[in-house]
């Protein structure tokens, strides 16, 4: 007798299996750019692996980028300043790409709202009253996916906006280097 598994039980392997398979590609993304000789930072790591910055911090993954960044950490400073630091005008690329996704995120999510609300507006005057109990169900379905799809999307917002705070310290952190480089050099 074989055993049926829920809905919920799938849904669940499947997250675990996806969980598993995400922090398997940070690991090697960052096994990757220590071998490249890539400076790895946690939000650099989060982008090339193609995972959230919240992965990346989890312990497990936080200590593993720990333990490479302290490996980087003997290069000498005139293999940094050899060109593999991002410019500022780099910096300011970035950030400014970044504002603009966090832009069409917001309108997509505006729009995205309107779109609901029109659509079950019309369902709603089209359904009869002795389908409306069931009507009702489904639009309440229909209505908890979108909600799903709103909760993804103000994620996606999340991340972009600490994609930009991480930015804008790399750009600060960027600024105060090379300031000190100009003082530097003026000695």
């Amino acid at each position: 007798m074989t055993a049926t598994r829920s809905r919920g039980d799938v849904l669940r392997e499947a997250r675990r299996r996806d969980s598993q398979q995400k922090r398997a590609k940070v690991l090697a993304t960052v096994d990757s750019m220590a071998a490249n000789g890539q400076e790895i930072t946690m939000l650099g790591v989060a982008r090339a692996a193609g995972v959230s910055n919240w992965l990346v911090y989890q312990p497990e993954i936080k200590e593993h980028i720990d333990k490479a960044r302290k490996g980087q950490a003997s290069t000498t400073t005139r293999e940094k300043a050899g060109g593999r630091a991002p410019s500022a005008a780099s910096l300011a690329v970035d950030l400014e790409l970044a504002r603009a996704e966090i832009r069409n995120l917001r309108e997509e999510r505006d729009k995205l709202k309107g779109v609901v609300r029109r659509s079950l507006g019309q369902q709603l005057e089209q359904a009869s009253s002795g389908d409306a109990a069931a009507r009702i169900q489904e639009l309440l379905t229909a209505n908890q996916q979108l909600e799903e799809r709103l909760s993804a999307t103000l994620a996606e917002l999340q991340e972009t906006r600490e994609k930009l705070e991480m930015t804008e310290l790399d750009l600060d952190g960027a600024r105060a280097g090379i300031a000190q480089m100009m003082r530097e050099q003026s000695k």
